[in-house]
């Protein structure tokens, strides 16, 4: 019997016992479990298949009814936004050209929709919500500093790869989740004042941000220069950021293998480049199908049949590798409108909140509202060439940033109080 396999087992027994009294340990443990994957690391182990995800779903449900101090639901703008999409996403489901292969994906989103209905109940306060933060970060950024460090020790000879039977498998998935962490290991270094902490997220960075070229993702290398200008222009230390980027790029530039560098040059050529042309073929049959049918495809529409009716070249069957497109096929206009218009109130919500976050001087929410903008264009942009819109992290994204306007809202309708008391002290 493997030993990895029963020491996973065991933190996920002893985090399932510990939700019942603590239930945030349940929803920390679901996002390790979803994002991390623990178990498919020991594809040969007994834990590789175990539906652990269930199992912590339902303790962490059983913990959150045996609290007593329970807050009410936050039902803020992009929340109901993204009620308004999961019912699409259902309506969809129903008319899919593949219903039971639609089906499947429908109960896989659910699922995910589950924890973040758990987490929007259950982290409703500062310390909860940056152990969610730390959870999501430690889980993707081990494959940051593992994949850095592979990296620098091949010299870039090799692709970056997630862990296996997971949403960030590919290498294209792993460098866009690595892209997103990045501005909350920023945040967690702003944060916290402890000298090694520092020191291990600043580490962290330059290794996740390694792996990320290391992927020899052409759409996560557009998405690093998005998310480096944007995280440039959120810093508030500007110079010492661009002079830092500089130097990493100047240091850098002797150990890029020309593989690497001649793979980069082809988003200059794409024309000529059979992916790029197979994804611009999958785009326009996502425009087709959506002119076609009001509810797209329905999930998971690709197939040689949808190519044959709606494709240019229906012999080049291809994935749509954008966010935006897979939408479009899968939930046509009125899908994608509606995942707009979520992450649209999402941005203006986040906005507000450092704008309030900065009157009242609560300066960490005002950092991580900053760094979930950060990690959103990062998502926008480096999504735009990968097919990650059901997966869990933009949605936490989504769940991270209601959750800091619920708790900036508290913090300011407590100020008065105090300001209150001690007029009164003075006055007696």
């Amino acid at each position: 019997m493997d030993l990895r396999s029963i020491v996973i087992a065991l933190i996920i027994v002893v985090g399932c016992v510990w939700a019942l009294k603590r239930s945030y340990i349940g929803v920390m443990l679901l996002s390790w479990i979803g994002y991390m994957n623990p178990h498919r690391l020991v594809p040969w182990g007994f834990i590789y298949t175990m539906p652990v995800a269930m199992v912590a779903a339902v303790f962490t449900l059983l913990g959150y009814v045996l609290e007593k101090d329970k807050k009410p639901f936050p039902l803020k703008a992009p929340i109901v936004w993204l009620f308004i999409f999961l019912s699409w996403c259902v309506i969809c489901t129903i008319f899919a050209l593949f219903p039971e292969k639609a089906m499947q994906e429908m109960s896989r989103f659910i699922k995910i929709q589950i924890a973040i209905i758990f987490t929007l109940l259950i982290c409703q306060d500062e310390k909860k919500l940056i152990a969610l933060v730390w959870t999501i970060v430690v889980s993707i950024g081990f494959y940051g500093v593992k994949g850095g460090i592979f990296t620098i020790r091949t010299l870039g000879a090799f692709r970056v790869w997630g862990p296996p039977d997971s949403f960030i498998e590919g290498n294209n998935e792993v460098a866009l989740a690595l892209l997103m962490v990045i501005p909350l290991m920023v945040f967690l270094y702003q944060y916290h004042q402890q000298k090694w902490i520092k020191r291990a997220l600043i580490i962290s960075v330059l290794l996740s941000t390694a792996a990320v070229i290391g992927s020899q993702s052409r759409g996560a290398f557009l998405g690093l220069i998005a998310t480096g200008g944007f995280l440039w222009l959120k810093s508030s230390k500007k110079f010492a950021l661009a002079a830092a980027m500089i130097i990493l790029v100047m240091a850098a530039i002797p150990f890029i293998p020309q593989h690497w560098t001649d793979r980069m040059n082809t988003i200059q050529t794409y024309e000529e480049d059979r992916s790029a042309m197979g994804r611009i073929n999958a785009w326009t049959l996502a425009y087709n199908l959506a002119k076609d049918r009001i509810t797209g495809g329905g999930f998971r529409q690709t197939s040689a049949e949808t190519f044959l009716l709606y494709a240019p070249r229906p012999e080049d069957i291809h994935d749509a590798h954008s966010i935006y497109f897979e939408v479009l096929g899968e939930l046509g206009f009125i899908g994608l409108i509606i995942f707009l218009a979520m992450y649209y109130s999402t941005w203006r919500l986040a906005k507000k909140t450092i704008k309030q976050a900065n009157e009242s001087d609560t300066k960490w929410i005002a950092d991580l509202m900053r760094m979930v903008q950060v990690a959103l264009i990062a998502y926008a942009s480096g999504g735009a060439f990968l097919g990650l819109a059901f997966w869990d992290l933009p949605y936490h994204l989504i769940t991270i940033i209601v959750l800091t306007a619920v708790i900036q809202e508290r913090a300011a309708q407590a100020v008065p109080v105090s300001q209150n008391i001690s007029n009164t002290k003075k006055l007696t």
